[in-house]
């Protein structure tokens, strides 16, 4: 899948491609061309990539190509064990959790999965969780703290699911819940939004004591077209609103709603999953390791003083 902006290298890589076959069948001797067309290229990648708009970062997140949680926690850990149900309503697909390790840490992975086809998609309500999902989600953090282990989310969310069974069964409550535990569990809790980072249903599992962004990710109270639908009536002004929101990763590390910003390959985290993979785990460990030296006590105190002191109040 290629988007409007990758257009003009996915020519130029094309182009490549045929001088390089050319090579293969003549003695046409192309070395040259095909060294200057490969400068050309990559200089037009970090061109093209240094300076997306915020709506073409959106798109990026998107990518059905991204890798999703299970993928991370595919290539992150082993000994993974998934956990399921909230032991009331069901067990919601579109959030998965459950204790694995990493390089013999063991840790409490939590987060939404979305899925690499329709069937899947289908079948993890898109990545939308309902109640029982962030309910599953914080007896999992419990858990975790009962064995003194590690929590580690990965927020990849449209949003909570809308429907009218989620709100008969108690969404905004689920949601409420979470925050509230969240601040005060005696583990280290490290957030990750891998994607889409969108209003509540990404709130539910983001409230750590590092909350980090991969390069091309977003994070907001709510989507650019949704946004566009309430003050123009209409998606197409989906761009201006993403401008508006100020809500890629450099927008929010600037203003000081998240912890840090983990780099992807050139051309997004889909371009080169494995790289991406162990560049978030070398993040990971080193975060854990940094809060590990942190007593509980004083951990939860920086986790409410740092979400205290985010925003401005008029008086």
């Amino acid at each position: 899948m290629l988007l409007d902006f990758e257009q003009p290298i996915a020519a130029l890589e094309d182009k490549l491609r045929q001088m390089q076959q050319l090579a293969q069948d003549s003695d046409v001797e192309v070395t040259e061309a095909v060294a200057a067309l490969e400068t050309k290229i990559q200089t037009l990648k970090k061109e093209t990539y240094a300076n997306l708009t915020r709506w073409q970062r959106v798109q990026l997140s998107r990518h059905p190509e991204r890798p999703y949680t299970l993928d991370y926690i595919a290539g992150m850990a082993t000994k993974f064990v998934e956990l399921h149900g909230d032991r009331t309503v069901g067990d919601d697909k579109a959030m998965v959790g459950g204790f694995g390790e990493i390089d013999g840490q063991p840790v409490m992975f939590i987060g939404q999965q979305k899925g690499h086809n329709t069937k899947q998609r289908q079948f993890r309500n898109f990545g939308m969780p309902n109640p029982e999902g962030y309910r599953k989600a914080l007896r999992l953090m419990k858990l975790a703290e009962k064995f003194n282990v590690p929590i580690v989310t990965l927020i990849d969310t449209p949003g909570a699911f809308p429907g009218l069974e989620a709100e008969e069964r108690g969404q905004g409550e689920a949601i409420a819940r979470n925050l509230k535990e969240m601040f005060m569990l005696k583990v280290p809790v490290v957030c990750i939004i891998i994607g889409e980072g969108a209003s509540g249903g990404a709130l539910g599992i983001a409230i750590g004591d590092r909350v980090l962004m991969l390069e091309n990710t977003w994070y907001s109270v709510i989507s650019p077209e949704s946004c566009s639908s309430i003050l123009w009536r209409s998606w197409d002004y989906k761009e201006q609103a993403a401008e508006a929101l100020k809500l890629t990763a450099t927008d929010m590390q600037t203003a000081g709603l998240v912890d840090g910003i983990v780099k992807e390959p050139l051309g997004g985290a889909h371009t080169d999953a494995p790289q991406m993979i162990d560049t978030l785990k070398k993040t990971l460990l080193e975060t854990l390791r940094e809060l590990a030296a942190v007593p509980a006590a004083e951990r939860i105190s920086q986790r409410i003083d740092k979400f205290s002191a985010m925003g401005v109040v008029v008086e």
